[in-house]
């Protein structure tokens, strides 16, 4: 599509994902406005650049809304968004309300204004919550919560497409499932152009400090400087497919050019890792060789853990470490009980310190996209895991 002169609104428009799709939106030309509670300065977009506009409000101020949707745009990305999980335990109630009310405020402006924009939703991944990978994952999942629903009717229920079951697992996630049901209603019913996009991880310079890849890349820049002398973290046995930001905004352009309306798409690099091999691959970026790991208690211990296996994995071929596959398999994970890792490489024992109160009520134990319907649109992923990595280390140093 040629975006030139493109008349675009972004909700959350000064957030992580943004300020990446304003700078994309107006390199190609587009006249872009957008809708955020504070305008503040950005290191990702100039505010005074031409083409674009900023507007302070609020969703739940449903009069600002209609303020600001002022003209008939082509085009709505509505990324704004709580999207916090453990911020969502903490807080239910504002996470539903900003999620869930404030999406619908925008849909019933729109309706109200009889806007022909196509909008694009950024939903999550996390819609999906708890998927299988084996039956004894799903065994241990129902000693520990009781009843599942809906039940799986087959394993792996890996690659997750469009078609998997919904079990979220956190407020965040449940806000996530509201408003994508919400845009499809509005389509069914009022014949709004919306298009939901499951968007897996997604990770960059800039990422918020809170949330995890930001959190392990942090502290090892911090660690380099002789700042801390440990990586504290929480559940490192949680497996991601983790995009970079960058390939996620180009899938919302495609979507915005070529999604079906009334349709969910997910958004995903197709790979998944543990936030355990996210450190130890952030650790070797930074010039650290990896011998071994070893559990500070219960003698855990796997040698060469970064080493790429090349092995199958539900029925795919992804970068994966020899670490990752024997989590997979269960042949190894972590509790609170080993209190840590202490990791081996060529020149000092570096210590990763398990913190219980970083650890979350509920938690979605993997998650690994199948992005072939993206892809059918001309979807293509630039980034692999280590290029991500590189850029989050070099925005902290």
């Amino acid at each position: 599509m040629n975006w030139k002169n493109k008349k675009v609104f972004i909700t959350g428009i000064s957030g992580f994902v943004g300020s990446y799709l304003t700078k994309e939106l107006l390199e190609r030309g587009a006249n872009v406005s957008g809708f955020d509670r504070k305008i503040k300065k950005n290191p990702i977009i100039d505010l005074k650049t031409d083409n674009l506009n900023i507007f302070e409000g609020n969703l739940l101020d449903k009069k600002s809304v209609d303020n600001v949707l002022n003209d008939d745009f082509d085009f709505v990305f509505h990324l704004a968004a709580q999207p916090f999980i453990p911020r969502s335990f903490e807080n239910p109630k504002e996470t539903h309300e900003v999620n869930g009310v404030g999406t619908l405020n925008l849909l019933e402006s729109i309706v109200s204004k009889d806007l022909d924009s196509k909008i694009v939703f950024s939903s999550s991944s996390d819609e999906y919550g708890l998927v299988f990978s084996s039956k004894q994952q799903y065994l241990d999942s129902k000693e520990k919560y009781g009843n599942i629903f809906p039940e799986p009717v087959s394993f792996p229920e890996l690659p997750i497409s469009e078609n998997n079951p919904l079990r979220p697992m956190s407020p965040y996630a449940v806000s996530k499932v509201y408003g994508d049901f919400l845009m499809r209603n509005y389509y069914h019913a009022y014949g709004l152009n919306t298009v939901v996009s499951r968007s897996f991880s997604h990770e960059g310079p800039g990422r918020g400090e809170m949330f995890v890849t930001s959190v392990i890349t942090s502290q090892i820049n911090q660690y380099n400087r002789d700042l801390i002398d440990n990586i504290i973290i929480g559940n490192v046995n949680v497996f991601r497919d983790w995009s970079h930001v960058e390939d996620i905004v180009n899938g919302y352009l495609l979507l915005a050019d070529k999604g079906l309306s009334g349709d969910v798409y997910n958004q995903g690099s197709m790979r998944t890792n543990s936030i355990l091999t996210y450190i130890l691959l952030s650790l070797e970026s930074s010039g650290y060789e990896i011998d071994k790991i070893e559990t500070i208690n219960n003698d855990k211990i796997v040698k060469n853990p970064t080493e790429t296996d090349d092995s199958k994995l539900f029925g795919l071929n992804f970068y994966k470490t020899k670490l990752d596959k024997l989590m997979i398999d269960g042949d190894i994970n972590f509790t609170l009980d080993d209190k840590g890792v202490i990791v081996f490489t060529n020149s000092e024992k570096i210590r990763i310190i398990f913190d219980e109160s970083r650890f979350r009520p509920a938690d979605v134990p993997i998650l690994l996209a199948d992005n072939k319907k993206i892809r059918n649109l001309g979807f293509k992923t630039k980034y692999n895991i280590k290029n991500i990595i590189n850029d989050q280390l070099n925005y902290f140093n």
